[in-house]
């Protein structure tokens, strides 16, 4: 995730990364240009058609479908940062109930138990991250199965409840406490299947083919409609509602699915290192 200060908008006007769309679009941009000035020399240079001619009326098409155009696209880039904010909110909600876990063992285990849980419980985390990257990385081989196929984050949440179980058969945990406990590792699992749900549903096929299609003859007929008055210059024109109408299609793929290791996907290794550092803290202290 790129952090920036939000007022310096002059420096990030002028501030290019390697998430800046104008990377990806320019070659497609130029080639539009190209299109765009070989319909205007084919119009009017070559085939010298009137301006009268009944493709100065596809203007008034255009004009329809603009407003229809934009409300698609606001939806559309609306709705993948539904999915980016969701994946935020799921991942804060990881950091406060692997705190809220960690100060309730800190009080009720012993000091070898509490080794195990200050290292467990970063570890679902991490766990988390990895599976939604479709990744496995290996760790405590005594904690989780040498099957990189199974699902990591299951073997954590069990290994956990498993020695929560223990320690109310030992008496250490009374039923109250072990009921509290519960929920927070119940909680872990729900976030897993709620990240699972953004990661597994992605916008529905059709509609992101529609739209890609719309931008498509849209952009490749706006040359035929404003060549007669713009005449060249529509060619850098023709560019710049490219890049506008695809940077935001391109926006909306990158950040509907937030897990991964995009530019603007979620910050997922700096919140298992906070989590890493404050159950930590709650258990040394």
């Amino acid at each position: 995730m790129i952090y920036y200060n939000p007022r310096q908008w002059f420096l990030l006007t002028f501030r290019f990364n390697k998430a800046d769309t104008l990377r990806e679009l320019f070659p497609l941009m130029l080639s539009v240009s190209v299109y765009a000035g070989v319909v205007t020399f084919l119009l009017i240079d070559y085939w010298h058609i009137p301006e009268t001619s009944i493709l100065r009326k596809v203007i008034y098409v255009h004009q329809t479908i603009g407003f229809v155009f934009s409300l698609l696209l606001a939806f559309r880039i609306n709705s993948a940062y539904d999915r980016w904010w969701e994946g935020r909110k799921i991942w804060g909600s990881l950091t406060n109930n692997s705190r809220n876990l960690a100060i309730k063992l800190k009080h009720l285990v012993s000091d070898k138990d509490a080794a195990f849980f200050s290292y467990a419980i970063p570890l679902y985390a991490r766990s988390l991250k990895n599976h939604l990257r479709d990744e496995y990385v290996r760790e405590d081989q005594a904690l989780l199965a040498t099957d990189g196929n199974k699902h990591v984050p299951n073997q954590v949440a069990s290994a956990i409840i498993k020695n929560v179980y223990r320690l109310n058969k030992e008496g250490q945990i009374n039923p109250e406490q072990l009921i509290s406990i519960t929920n927070e590792i119940t909680s872990f699992t729900d976030i897993c299947g709620g990240c699972e749900r953004i990661k597994k549903t992605p916008i529905p096929f059709s509609y992101s083919v529609f739209i890609k299609k719309f931008i498509f003859t849209y952009i490749m007929t706006l040359p035929f409609t404003w060549a007669f008055d713009l005449k060249y210059f529509i060619m850098p024109i023709i560019g710049f509602i490219l890049f506008v109408f695809a940077s935001i299609e391109l926006i909306a793929e990158e950040i509907e699915d937030p897990f991964g290791n995009d530019a603007n996907d979620l910050p997922l290794d700096n919140i298992c290192d906070n989590i890493q550092k404050h159950v930590a803290e709650i258990f040394t202290e």
